[in-house]
């Protein structure tokens, strides 16, 4: 077994694999940028090694410096973790080549699986089924429409270096063909650097069914399924284990062919080998198709844990430094359910673009496991993936582990930034999803039932306006007391749009009356927290200008300043500003420009997706601020219109 291990990652897949090297006696090298370097995972490693600035291309993905820091500090492997170069067969083999042990596949594994057109061509020759589509070479234009003329309507064209979504474009008129592609191709060359697609036909009640694999370079096991079919722009929300209707049948077949797929190339190592199946006639053996394999540990592996008992890091570590599988394929148990869900830091109600903000308080139920990578106070950075935490909850049954999904997610508080929290409540209560009946069509379908906000309560609006007013403890005796009458106060709060105008007068101490609009309600203290008419209050946290209420998965209120609110009722609306910091991937329009609402102006890559910034209004463009490859701040203008007749007379 190795003494030293570096480990070529951050945040939350850092600290799952110093967790399990500690619990080993392994010791730790982490790797951090210069935006990292007071980073959860550099304090929990043994030792930590800045090697470059803040963008994955000044540090994270500088396999060089990785190596050199691995040598320096005796490391004699590297985990990769996932992301990053955990599936870039170049650093593999730099990695060998400076006599270190990579703890993954080999670099002609990865190789054979990264190109998902060659992936498929070797799958069928082993006899894994794939879906019908166009794999071939040939990428001009109009061979491409033709071969999805060919394969017939909808289909889905797909970046050939593709994975977590990106590059990726459903197609459900042919005259929609040429946009699509161009968007896709576009993507792609951004995040590849490789703008190559396939072409595949899309299946009508898809689900995202997936192996788990192990193997030794010779052999594989394979440990169950997990159903990843709750996603939203391919992206995964909610993951489980094991897959909700499976049949034995469709179990041993499925498995069957995920090991037929690791052994076909000589797999080392953890891998995931991903199905699609149509479910339009419930679960069946001739239904699941080979989408692609993923060389490295999963983001949702913890789910297969929870199901088998097994630690699949160990697994990398011990199969990696020479020892055989750890169990035989008919050792492996599959007890209970689990599920696991994705906190991310982003604005649902903006179309989930990913959020910065400084983590000013953090707070995981004990009743589930919580995978993080960082800790209140940490700063959700622009750089990276806006991951906070996945949930992971298990369970003798389905039903039991989604009871106790549910109750980690509404028990689960976070302030500081915007995050999916809710919106993850709202899937875990989904009727349809809690029968089990689920596809990867499922989000969408239902998306506005499931980002409408819980609505604010009369305790919680209660609770902000006490912590607003520094009332969120034990007050002092004298607080807003005076002697003849009660002494009120007056604040405003806004939720969003929403204003809410309280008054508080203090009757005696612990003992407030609150009027917010017309209603009236009494807020007493009863030693351990507020009362409110006699219902016990949310706890509520306040950093800077906003109060966060932890109820309905956190509701938050802005304490508005008078001279900032004027200011913006006075500003126009007629600029396009980006809404978070990135990169002008390209600019759309130019100065004279005749434009209508909703038209393409600007794309802006942030935190490793393209987002489009279009037209609010029709107009004409009278100004490009910046140019494409401009790095910008959340806010900064863009492009702006010319003013409307009516603004002109105003």
């Amino acid at each position: 077994m190795f003494h030293t291990i570096l480990i070529a990652n951050r945040g939350e897949i850092a600290c799952r694999v110093i967790d399990t090297a500690r619990a080993l006696g392994i010791r730790t090298v982490a790797v951090h940028s210069e935006a990292d370097a007071q980073a959860r995972h550099v304090a929990m490693a043994d030792r930590a090694v800045c090697i470059g600035g803040p963008a994955p291309a000044d540090s994270y993905l500088k396999g060089d410096a990785i190596i050199a820091a691995a040598h320096d500090t005796g490391a004699q492997a590297i985990h990769p973790g996932y992301g990053f170069l955990s599936e870039n067969p170049d650093f593999v083999d730099a990695v060998t080549a400076a006599g270190l042990t990579f703890i993954g596949p080999s670099a002609d594994a990865i190789r054979a699986m990264g190109l998902k057109d060659a992936a498929k061509a070797l799958m069928e020759q082993a006899g894994v089924p794939v879906v019908p589509g166009y794999h071939g070479d040939h990428q001009d234009d109009a061979h491409l429409e033709g071969a999805a003329e060919a394969i017939g309507y909808p289909v889905l064209i797909k970046a050939v270096a593709g994975g977590g979504g990106k590059g990726m474009r459903l197609v459900e008129e042919p005259t929609d063909f040429a946009t699509a592609l161009a968007s896709a191709r576009s993507e792609a060359r951004s995040a590849f650097g490789n703008d190559a697609v396939l072409v595949e036909k899309f299946v009508a009640k898809p689900r995202h069914i997936e192996v788990q694999v192990f193997g030794d370079g010779t052999h594989a096991v394979h440990l169950y399924e997990r159903d990843c079919s709750l996603q939203r722009r391919h992206q995964k929300v909610i993951e489980e284990a094991p897959a909700p209707g499976m049949t034995p049948q469709m179990r041993a077949a499925m498995g069957a062919a995920a090991v037929r797929a690791a052994e076909a190339i000589g797999y080392s190592g953890a891998g995931t080998v991903e199905f699609i199946v149509d479910a339009s006639d419930g679960l069946r053996e001739d239904r699941f198709y080979f989408m692609e394999m993923n060389t490295r540990l999963q983001v949702e592996h913890p789910v297969t844990e929870a199901v088998t008992g097994i630690d699949l890091v160990e697994w990398q570590l011990r199969v990696a430094a020479g020892e055989p599988l750890p169990m035989a394929q008919d050792q492996i148990p599959l007890t209970g359910h689990a599920f696991e869900a994705r906190l991310y830091a982003e604005d649902v109600p903006k179309g989930f673009l990913p959020a910065t903000g400084t983590l000013s308080h953090l707070r995981f139920p004990d009743t589930a496991r919580a995978d993080t990578g960082v800790r209140a106070g940490d700063t959700i950075s622009p750089h990276y993936d806006p991951m906070i935490a996945k949930l992971v909850t298990h369970g003798p049954t389905r039903a039991i582990a989604l009871g106790r999904l549910r109750q980690a997610l509404a028990e689960t508080q976070v302030a500081g930034t915007v995050t999916n929290l809710a919106f993850l409540g709202a899937l875990a209560d989904h009727e349809g999803f809690a029968a089990g009946d689920v596809d990867t069509g499922l989000i969408a379908r239902d998306l506005d039932t499931l980002v409408t906000p819980p609505a604010p309560t009369l305790a919680g609006q209660a609770a902000a306006v006490l912590a607003a007013l520094g009332l969120g403890a034990p007050d002092d005796w004298a607080e807003g007391f005076a002697l003849w009458a009660p002494v009120t106060r007056r604040i405003t709060l806004l939720q969003g749009e929403a204003e809410t105008t309280a008054a508080l007068e203090t009757l005696s101490p612990g003992h407030h009356r609150l009027t917010l609009g017309e209603t009236q309600a009494e807020a007493r203290w009863d030693g351990t927290g507020w009362r409110i008419d006699g219902e016990r209050a949310p706890t509520a946290v306040v950093h800077g200008q906003t109060v966060t209420v932890f109820e309905g998965y956190g509701q938050s209120y802005t304490i508005p300043d008078p001279l900032q609110r004027a200011a913006a009722a006075g500003a126009g609306a007629d600029v396009i500003e980006a809404p978070m910091p990135g990169l002008v991937r390209a600019v759309l329009a130019a100065p004279g420009q005749p434009v209508s609402a909703g038209d393409r102006l600007a794309v802006l890559e942030a935190m490793k997706m393209e987002h489009v910034l279009t037209a609010g209004r029709d107009g004409i463009v009278a100004e490009v601020l910046v140019g494409e490859g401009t790095q910008v701040e959340a806010g900064a203008a863009l492009i702006r219109l010319e003013a409307t007749d009516t603004e002109d007379a105003a």
